[in-house]
């Protein structure tokens, strides 16, 4: 397939967009072969409805695909490039662009314009692979600007649809120069706080890849494209070695972290929709009245029970969850950096009508994928933790609320993790959490396990199931370091105080949420209508409050968890008390003595007392 279409994109690139194949592109899929005529799902999306192949769309084709009817209104659209650097060529660079625009309609490669979009108003900017091979000219790139440009002035989100081949090469550096112009209007556009949605077709590599389309806060792509920095020109030239099957793809770049989903064509409208809905941020939960019901007394399990509860095999897991509490939840995939992590699921979805980031960690997340501990709970790696904070990044962008999930055993220990930068992962998404403008909720709902728990677990609130356990290491660990015994297990999960009751008392968490009678496995649709019950509450505590106050209070609350002032005075209090209580019975016991005894000399009633405080043995 990888062939087909290397050979289909190099055949449109040599012929400078005269797609001398059209009439079987148009006719019959270049994969199967089959005949796309009179076939609705190929006149609809052009869509092969054997293979299911996206063949080539016009920007005219897109905009009328995606947009809401009638609501498309150019702009820019009189400019056209005019061989700024009197190109000599085998062809007039002229000639090839009067050609072009005859052909396709179209002034220059791209179009951009205000439309709606399932009823949200878009700044859309379009790249057409047909003009030119959509490669960036001056006048792409000053089109492009002037729509990032104007959407800030207008306060109107971005989607870009990118069919791209490279550089203009008639017009030498000043097209390279594009890059740098879209890049800086991008920074004004994240400087804005607006939403900036990508999709890459077939294909999407050179500039445009490499410079506006990267940055957007979310990017999609279509099933099967060709996308990546190097055209496959170049990649052919540079190696001589074929194209791995599958490499250079939408696919590959998804499971390599790059992308955050591969969404079908006919499909695109909706999501994108569904995207600019979450993100415009419209609706903030609010308690009418103050719930004055007292929250219900957690009673205190035996700490091996609890651990017992918290592994159950049947136990809900964040994504059990997720789909029970979370109304339209868009996942988003990838670190941008090295991969897609499925032990943390990510994205952005609506809770109580609120929109929420949500990140989450999800246990037996892919048994095939190794990187397992002997309970067999899938381990966070690098990259999921990279993968979180970019939806950290978004919530602080849009002004979201955080709604973490955590579930794990702990991070991922293997040298391959270590080579990945976990500590740098690690302890930077612990620093991203703490210093977050915007409101967290932290729920513990099963293990949560040294720092791959604590990276998501920084926040203004922090809930824990009733069953759910928090450990520095695990209780064999701790039995094996402690008594030189795994059996002693159970000593071991005595000792740490890992339940939630003891977390509790201990000041780590904020509030306990019951379970069914029998265990949130016993009846996960319960389990969750109380755990979304409590993170709404919570929420609505929280929104009222101003940025800089609850900053300070999450300051203030992890900077006195185990300070000498709080909880080791209480307990040195304690143990006075205690001591002075023994001091003074121990006194009255001696008083009682000496008046029924003779008097004998002072050492006498020295060693009288020590003996009844310590004991003849002491």
């Amino acid at each position: 397939m990888v062939r087909n279409l290397v050979n289909f994109v190099g055949s449109v690139t040599r012929g400078n967009g005269e797609d001398d194949q059209s009439d079987q592109g148009r006719d019959h899929c270049i994969f199967c072969g089959f005949d796309l005529r009179e076939q609705d799902l190929y006149l609809a999306h052009r869509i092969c409805p054997r293979c299911r192949f996206h063949c080539s769309m016009s920007a005219q084709e897109r905009i009328e695909s995606l947009t809401d009817t009638n609501s498309f209104s150019e702009i820019n659209r009189a400019m056209i490039s005019l061989d700024p650097l009197s190109f000599s060529g085998s062809k007039s660079y002229s000639n090839s662009l009067f050609q072009d625009q005859r052909r396709t309609g179209l002034t220059e490669a791209a179009i951009t314009g205000t439309a709606a979009i399932a009823g949200a108003p878009v700044m859309l900017i379009v790249l057409d692979f047909g003009f030119m091979g959509g490669t960036m000219g001056c006048v792409v790139g000053e089109k492009i600007t002037l729509a990032l440009e104007r959407a800030v002035k207008r306060r109107l989100p971005v989607v870009a649809i990118v069919t791209s081949g490279g550089a203009r090469i008639q017009e030498g550096v000043l097209s390279l120069m594009q890059m740098a112009k879209t890049v800086a209007a991008v920074n004004r556009l994240h400087e804005a706080g607006l939403p900036f949605i990508t999709v890459l077709a077939n294909p999407a590599t050179g500039q445009a890849y490499g410079s506006f389309a990267n940055l957007a806060d979310i990017i999609l792509a279509e099933p099967g494209s060709l996308v990546g920095f190097s055209s496959l020109r170049v990649i052919k030239r540079a190696s001589d070695q074929p194209l791995p099957s599958g490499a250079h793809t939408a696919e590959s770049h998804l499971e390599h972290g790059m992308l955050d989903g591969v969404t079908q064509r006919t499909e695109l409208r909706t999501v994108i929709g569904i995207l600019l809905d979450l993100l415009r941020n419209r609706y903030r939960i609010a308690s009418a009245q103050e719930d004055g019901r007292p929250q219900p007394a957690a009673a205190r399990p035996q700490a091996w029970t609890s651990v017992q509860m918290a592994r159950h095999e049947s136990r809900p897991t964040a994504s059990d969850y997720v789909s029970r509490m979370l109304g339209q939840f868009v996942e988003l995939h990838g670190d941008r950096a090295y991969g897609d992590d499925p032990t943390i699921i990510s994205g952005l979805g609506q809770i109580a009508g609120q929109t929420v980031a949500l990140i989450a960690q999800q246990r037996h997340a892919d048994p095939n994928a190794g990187d397992e501990d002997a309970q067999g709970e899938s381990r966070t790696r690098p990259e999921g933790f990279r993968k979180a904070q970019r939806a950290m990044n978004l919530a602080s962008k849009f002004s979201l609320p955080i709604v973490t999930i955590v579930d794990t055993m702990g991070p991922d220990l293997s040298v391959n993790a270590e080579v990945r930068g976990l500590g740098n992962a690690v302890a930077s998404s612990m620093s991203m959490m703490s210093a977050l403008d915007v409101p967290t909720v932290s729920v513990v709902i099963g293990q949560a396990g040294s720092g791959g728990a604590l990276a998501l677990g920084i926040a203004d609130r922090v809930l824990m199931q009733e069953h759910a356990i928090y450990t520095s290491v695990s209780p064999e660990e701790a039995a094996e370091v402690m008594y030189q015994d795994v059996s002693r297990v159970e000593d071991a999960a005595s000792w740490m105080r890992l339940t939630a009751r003891d977390c509790m008392d201990f000041g780590i968490i904020d509030r306990i949420v019951a379970e069914p009678p029998n265990g949130a496995h016993s009846d996960p649709d319960e389990a969750a209508r109380l755990l979304e019950r409590a993170i709404v509450e919570e929420l609505t505590k929280l929104q009222p409050v101003s940025s800089k106050k609850r900053m300070r209070q999450r300051y203030a609350k992890y900077r006195g968890m185990g300070e000498y002032s709080s909880r080791i005075r209480a307990t040195v209090a304690r143990e006075s008390n205690a001591l002075q209580n023994m001091v003074s019975s121990g006194v009255r016991k001696l008083a009682s003595k000496t008046r029924r005894k003779p008097k004998t000399d002072e050492h006498d009633d020295i060693a009288l007392t020590n003996g009844e405080l310590y004991g003849a043995d002491d």
